[in-house]
């Protein structure tokens, strides 16, 4: 009697264990249609089909119908019975193209192609259904997958490929997780599980809010693909910059879905190509079919593919929710080539809609097509004035999340533990250490037989791999040394095994020359220290010689990253070394050497400090970071020692090494001691980041930042002959401004407190400019480097606008270059200086990584000088 017990036991365990429904989704050529959706109706189940167009479903024991979509195709209803006890149901389908009729049109002369006035209803409704939702909860399923075609020798000629870098899958890796989404547009992702093929601890890069930048119900599209947005088929503008063809339209059930080919209207508009698919009466998404290419100034991809399908949310009559969204796209540059692709599944929805009754459409719906029977469509102008009554939108949707606290909104969506504010994902403990068997009990898209065999190969291998004898076999082909690393980018010698490497830098930036110490080596060398908990010790010895002064300055630095998690970083350096009186100068050694060489001009003012400095960097809380600094150096002035060139410019000759001032005749000091103490604040409110298990990192925020500095020179102890305050505010913020580009502005006022006594380093310094190269475009450009520096109340405000080629891709001669406009304003107001304005316009993006600017600077309304710059402008 107690066997038969147990017998019944077990089997009533196996038959309540959940069964898999698996198969393949063909056409009627026995073609796999990758990337089909398959959901379980009247459910919130839902998957995809692989690339090789099979599926699977995880399914409690029972009857269920199955509907299988594929964009261009006839949904199709499927019945299959579940067995339990962990059996297989084989259940392949074949869809047929879905027949898009295109009935007669009489289309009236003031009119064009029915496709527009179509398209109208679906803007009149644009922003309803933007924000029909007010929050929602949902499973998320995000596969992503890298594969290189072409890997070559070396990079531009020069550096050389790592053995590890070979044809083939270069990154495959799959996350499941909890998202939330809540008005307007704020998404957090608690990350449950996640698997890199090949690498068990490593977390993926899978973030759900990347993909939020590619709602179609927005007017402007925002992806990695391009720095300029692209414009949706149905924003409010789109009729500026699309033609639609109606293909044709077909009942699906209760659904009259519209087939519509979008183009570009010209052809390097910021648009997509392809095909959107309307439901008559509501005008909402059924799905989208788009492309990109080359012509719409695409910047990292050669080609991208965007695939969504939507769903009526579960239990929320008249809301819609996205099903799926698949990426693909096609990469060549350096002589790498490859495709990357990230499919996105969406289930176990639970919705809070906006309206507790959808808002009907004003216009009756469209009668039923009749085969050959001609059809009056209405024109844009008839549909322009059927536009809802979308006032007060934005207030309502703030109503309901009132009414509906967050508390009650966590309720509703079974939210326990909500993420913290800002906080937009959350890697949770354990996340990595699932096993293969979890993944294939959980996974909804089936892997393809090359992802299988990349996992089998990488897991399998992953302790061979990371094995000191295979470790030290890649360190041996890294650590070669190539004239490349010699001369421009540096030597770094790798033990991977023990996490630990030593950098050197090239010759380029050792060998310097001034007219203070001559020629000048200044041999520089950083050894790095990664621990098993993820903390980083670094340490830095230069050793530096002026060989015409015969002046020695060597140095060190430490920098110690003191928690594995938190930002808690200690800095200590101490030595000699050879500094610039403008701490912040944008005069690089490189550039001074060329000039002093070349051109006669002794830019740089230099002098000697002695001493040791330590400071302490952490973050106080999610948005607040201090800095701490007490440093004490002993400085001492310093004196031409050459005037060797390998040019000489007629009527001109070299300078003291004395910077001239408009506040101080003489800036010579002899000798100086300085105890100071520095503390530095950054806020940056409403600030997004990641919780990740190796630590919390910081995103950009469209909230402006503020930064806080108090400096106190300390008179009296250890010879110390300062005294001084001085305080300063800061505010910088991007703003994005859509076509129009992306607009960055950096304002910053302060000034010394009663009677300073300091000397002229510890004066107020503005990175001024007075070379035709410059390292950075939102500072000065045309000021002199020491002439306005101050001891007094200073402002500066420095703005930057890049219009992303709104301007010059309208040039047909021009486009094809894609350049990219900027403009910038520089304005500086100090005693001496009085109103000092810069004003430039210039070109980036010149063979994809230079940038020309011309400027004009005025001093109190009058013209005072111009000149061109050219840097860096990617």
């Amino acid at each position: 009697m107690r066997y038969l017990l147990l017998v019944v036991l077990i089997i009533s365990e196996l038959s309540a264990r959940a069964g898999i429904v698996r198969g393949l989704v063909t056409d009627q050529q026995s073609q796999p249609l990758a990337f089909a959706n398959v959901a379980v109706r009247a459910t919130t189940t839902s998957t995809a089909t692989n690339e090789q167009g099979r599926y699977q479903l995880r399914l409690e024991p029972g009857q269920y119908e199955l509907v299988f979509q594929y964009v261009g195709f006839k949904p199709r209803l499927q019945t299959v019975r579940v067995a339990g006890g962990d059996t297989a149901t084989v259940l392949n389908v074949q869809l047929t193209p879905e027949n898009y009729q295109l009935n007669e049109v009489v289309v009236r002369a003031s009119d064009r192609d029915p496709a527009y006035a179509l398209v109208q209803q679906a803007i009149n409704w644009r922003r309803y259904h933007e924000r029909e939702v007010a929050a929602y909860r949902a499973r998320l399923y995000v596969k992503a997958l890298g594969r290189l075609s072409d890997v070559p020798g070396k990079v531009l000629g020069l550096v050389k490929i790592g053995p590890d870098i070979k044809p083939g899958i270069f990154y495959l890796s799959e996350t499941i997780s909890d998202i939330t989404f809540r008005q307007p547009n704020v998404i957090q992702e608690k990350m449950l599980s996640s698997r890199v093929s090949g690498d068990s601890k490593r977390v993926s890069f899978n973030i759900a809010s990347a993909g939020k930048g590619l709602n179609f119900y927005s007017n402007l599209l925002k992806s990695s693909f391009s720095q300029r947005g692209f414009v949706s088929p149905i924003a409010s503008n789109a009729m500026l910059f699309y033609q639609y063809e109606l293909v044709g339209s077909t009942q699906q059930g209760d659904l009259l879905i519209h087939k519509i080919r979008v183009t570009p209207r010209r052809r390097a508009d910021p648009a997509f190509s392809g095909f959107i698919y309307l439901i008559d009466g509501t005008w909402r998404l059924y799905s989208v079919s788009l492309d990109l290419n080359k012509s719409a100034q695409l910047e990292y991809v050669d080609h991208v593919h965007l695939e969504q399908q939507f769903m009526p949310a579960p239990g929320a009559s008249g809301v819609w929710v996205i099903q799926s969204q698949k990426a693909t796209a096609t990469f060549e540059a350096f002589g790498f080539k490859g495709s990357a692709n990230a499919t996105a599944v969406l289930s176990n929805y639970k919705v809070v809609p906006t309206y507790a009754t959808p808002q009907q459409v004003a216009a009756p719906p469209a009668p039923e097509p009749v085969a050959n029977a001609p059809v009056e469509r209405e024109t844009v102008a008839d549909v322009r004035k059927q536009r809802p009554t979308l006032r007060g939108l934005n207030q309502k949707i703030k109503q309901r999340l009132r009414r509906s606290n967050a508390d009650s909104i966590n309720t509703v969506l079974g939210i326990v533990e909500p993420l913290r504010r800002g906080e937009i994902q959350r890697v949770e403990a354990g996340a990595t250490t699932q096993d293969s068997a979890y993944w294939n009990e959980v996974r909804p898209v089936p892997l393809t037989a090359e992802e299988q065999l990349d996992y089998h190969v990488k897991d399998s291998t992953e302790v061979v791999r990371n094995s000191r004898p295979y470790q030290d076999s890649l360190d041996r082909k890294r650590n070669e040394l190539g004239v490349g690393k010699l001369l421009l980018s540096g030597y770094t010698h790798n033990n991977t095994f023990a996490k630990r490497r030593l950098y050197v830098r090239p010759v380029f930036n050792i060998l310097q020359y001034n007219t203070v110490e001559g020629v000048v080596a200044n041999a520089e060398a950083t050894y790095t220290q990664d621990t098993d908990d993820r903390r980083r010790f670094q340490f830095t010895p230069v050793l530096r010689y002026g060989f015409a002064a015969k002046l020695l300055s060597p140095s060190a630095q430490i920098d110690w990253q003191l928690d594995p998690v938190v930002l808690r970083r200690l800095t200590v350096s101490v030595g000699r070394t050879v500094e610039n009186f403008a701490e912040n100068t944008q005069l690089t050694p490189f550039i001074n050497s060329a000039y002093t060489l070349l051109r006669n001009r002794n830019y740089a003012k230099l002098y000697q400090r002695r001493g040791a400095e330590v400071a302490y960097l952490t973050e106080v809380t999610n948005g607040l970071t201090v800095r701490g600094a007490v440093n004490y150096y002993d400085r001492r002035e310093l004196f031409n020692h050459t005037y060797d060139l390998l040019i000489d410019v007629p009527g001109r000759a070299f300078t003291p090494n004395t910077p001239a001032n408009a506040e101080l005749a003489d800036t010579g000091f002899g000798r100086s001691q300085a105890l100071t103490l520095e503390l530095t604040a950054t806020y940056q409110p409403g600030q997004r980041f990641l919780t990740r298990p190796d630590g919390k990192v910081n995103l950009y925020t469209r909230k402006p930042q503020f930064r806080f500095t108090f400096l106190q020179g300390v008179p009296s102890v250890f010879g110390s002959d300062v005294r001084y305050t001085r305080l300063a505010a800061g505010i910088r913020q991007s703003i994005q401004m859509g076509l129009f580009g992306t607009g960055t502005y950096d304002v910053a006022g302060g000034g010394y407190l009663g009677s300073p006594r300091l000397q002229f380093m510890d004066y107020r310094h503005f990175a001024g400019n007075q070379t035709i190269l410059t390292g950075n475009f939102n500072q000065f450009q045309l000021l002199d480097y020491y002439q306005y520096s101050t001891r007094r109340a200073y402002l500066e405000a420095h703005y930057n606008q890049h219009f992303n080629g709104f301007f010059l891709n309208k040039v047909p001669l021009l486009r094809r270059l894609k350049w990219q406009e900027v403009a910038s304003v520089n304005y500086l107001h100090t005693r001496a200086a009085g109103h000092y304005l810069e004003l430039g316009v210039g070109i980036e993006h010149i063979f994809n990584i230079l940038r020309i600017d011309g400027y004009t600077a005025l001093q109190s309304g009058k013209q005072i000088g111009s000149g061109v710059r050219i840097g860096l402008g990617f």
